[in-house]
């Protein structure tokens, strides 16, 4: 699965100085443009990953309800994890997250698939409630991010 350019005449990332600062992120596979809404949208060792937290649990009564959120902040925070890659630096470097949420209470899940991209001291975050996103409904979260990464 490619995770890609965004899919609108944007800048994904852009350098100034030592810090990059990243465009809001949202879960759209860019080659079906579709939003991500299960764990087979993810690859398995993402779901593996998400087993060690309690997530992708195999069982359909669970997993329909919570799969669309923890899918989408997987691949979001896998996006953040590949820009800060593509400008020389990891996740460490990213130093600030601003977190857009359709319904605040996804925060929770997100909070805990965020642990496992920072597994020492999160960012500085902003977290804000917000009625929709583009490209539509079924978009849950939206993550933007501040990477500091001095020149050598």
């Amino acid at each position: 699965m490619s995770i890609g350019q965004p899919m609108a005449n944007y800048a994904a990332a852009r350098r100034v100085g030592d810090f990059v600062f990243m465009s809001g992120v949202v879960a759209v596979d860019p080659s079906t443009r579709r939003a991500v809404s299960s764990y087979e949208d993810i690859p398995e060792a993402a779901r593996a990953a998400l087993r060690t937290v309690g997530y992708a649990t195999g069982q359909m009564s669970v997993d329909v309800f919570e799969a669309p959120i923890v899918a989408q902040s997987w691949f979001v925070l896998e996006r953040i994890r590949q820009l800060a890659a593509e400008h020389g630096g990891t996740m460490d470097d990213v130093v600030k997250l601003v977190q857009y949420f359709r319904r605040l209470p996804d925060y929770a899940p997100y909070n805990r698939v965020r642990g496992l991209f920072y597994p020492g001291q999160p960012p500085v975050s902003t977290v804000v409630e917000v009625s929709r996103f583009l490209p539509g409904d079924e978009v849950l979260v939206e993550v933007e991010a501040t990477a500091y990464l001095p020149s050598p």
